[in-house]
């Protein structure tokens, strides 16, 4: 008797719209953590554009532009204490892959007039489809080992963990934040790398307590 094969069990592709709403909770996010997300994504999806001018992932300044041509909405918030949800990034990754497939931004803002977060949300998942990876497989790391690191709360887990190999050492650093204000950090902790420097980590320290302040 002759048993039969049995062929393995193929796990069934997540469903896109369910993989791109787990990025609500990596929400709010700065102006610069919201664009190197939604260009991980991009990346992440390995969208191809149909031409050159669209390949340009989204930075900061195209953001602004965005919300000054009312294609994105506003932040929450002003200065560096704004902030951006999911419904941002939303609207940049629909706009990036409308782009791609060659529509200008005059044509968008006639497209998107109206047009409800639900359907933008179907639209953009949609068009990632099942390359879209979810949040933990999100690569967010500069080229050459550069540290970027992790976005939004995503970026917690990642800073409480010490250099691998390196003990903690005794010696702190005193980074001032603001008037009456310090922060008394190991000198071997990676938020110091992953910060940029002291002015930038006491601008990031300034900006969470902004909204802590707020209630946001």
């Amino acid at each position: 008797m002759t048993a039969g094969l049995v062929t393995p069990a193929v796990p069934p592709a997540a469903d896109p719209l369910a993989v791109l709403r787990e990025y609500r909770t990596l929400a709010p996010w700065s102006l610069r953590d919201l664009a190197a997300v939604a260009a991980a994504v991009l990346e992440a999806s390995d969208v191809v554009p149909l031409n050159a001018a669209a390949r340009a992932r989204p930075t900061e300044r195209t953001i602004r532009f965005y919300v000054t041509r009312g294609l994105v909405s506003a932040p929450e918030g002003r200065g560096t204490a704004a902030v951006y949800g999911y419904r941002h990034l939303l609207q940049v990754l629909a706009i990036k892959l409308r782009q791609m497939e060659g529509a200008t931004l005059d044509t968008l803002s006639a497209e998107f007039a109206g047009m409800t977060g639900d359907i933008i949300e179907r639209r953009v998942a949609a068009a990632l489809g099942t390359a879209l990876p979810s949040p933990e497989r999100l690569p967010l790391l500069r080229p050459a080992g550069h540290a970027r690191g992790k976005v939004g709360r995503a970026m917690q887990q990642w800073l409480s963990s010490p250099v691998p190999g390196q003990e903690r050492g005794s010696n702190c650093r005193r980074v001032p934040v603001a008037p009456g204000l310090e922060l008394l950090v190991d000198e071997h902790h990676p938020v110091l790398r992953a910060a940029g420097g002291d002015a930038a980590l006491a601008e990031t320290v300034r900006q969470a307590l902004a909204r802590l302040v707020t209630g946001e």
